[in-house]
């Protein structure tokens, strides 16, 4: 585990240096944030999932978080996603924890949840599945946020969960295409929120209802705060 986490760090740092290298990063916030922003996340929610080249985001996060963060980040991948061969390996030695998840609620959800601890930070896109050029998934399916994420927010229960609103990644890389463009802007916007507080905005009695409403919000907060894609 001690050597998967050395190589995790220093794929995250040669990312990092790779995103910065050939990308432009256009970084904004809902609100002015504190200066300790990037302490004791427990929660990372990536939203607007065009791409599978998501990671070059890594370059408008600080290297202090995405070493701290390569020691204990667990993460739910779609099991179609980790069966690649190159993918699926690439991610798993990027995130130690990361486990593989089938598109049904069965036991691999529940599995991962049980392997949510005090010390752990989940990172997760909560669409569940990636945008085709079309705006549509793979299914010709319009986008949405699914419910597990407020099964990850009611276990962990406090802490602050950063979101990130994706500018999109379509004009560097289409899905199913081949081809990489280099050189091109990146746009994200970050929110952090509390999640206690969060939690108390939603009716986290009725299990259900709960991840209907969390999953509406967050798309409301999407549509709100998604940057505007550029070239």
């Amino acid at each position: 585990m001690i050597l998967h986490i050395l190589i995790s760090r220093l794929l995250a740092l040669s990312l990092w240096c790779f995103s910065r290298i050939f990308y432009r990063f256009e970084v904004s916030w809902v609100k002015t944030p504190p200066a300790n922003v990037w302490k004791n996340i427990r929660v990372f929610a990536f939203l607007n999932h065009t791409s599978l080249l998501e990671p070059l985001f890594l370059g408008a996060f600080p290297p202090s978080f995405l070493w701290d963060a390569a020691s204990r980040t667990r993460v739910p991948g779609a099991d179609k996603t980790m069966n690649r061969p190159i993918v699926g390996r690439f991610y798993k030695f990027f995130s130690p924890q990361t486990i593989s998840i089938s598109r049904k609620r069965d036991e691999s959800w529940d599995l991962f949840l049980e392997g949510i601890t005090p010390e752990v930070m989940v990172a997760l896109a909560p669409e569940g599945r990636m945008m085709r050029a079309n705006g549509l998934d793979s299914e010709g399916k319009p986008m949405s946020v699914r419910g597990g994420i407020a099964d990850i927010l009611q276990k962990i229960g406090h802490g602050k969960m950063m979101l990130g609103y994706s500018g999109g990644l379509h004009h560097v890389n289409i899905p199913g295409q081949k081809k990489v463009k280099l050189f091109k802007k990146l746009q994200i916007c970050f929110e952090i929120v509390e999640i206690a507080e969060y939690l108390q905005n939603f009716n986290t009695e009725e299990k259900g209802a709960c991840r209907l409403q969390i999953a509406r919000d967050l798309e409301t907060r999407l549509a709100k705060y998604k940057p505007h894609p550029s070239a």
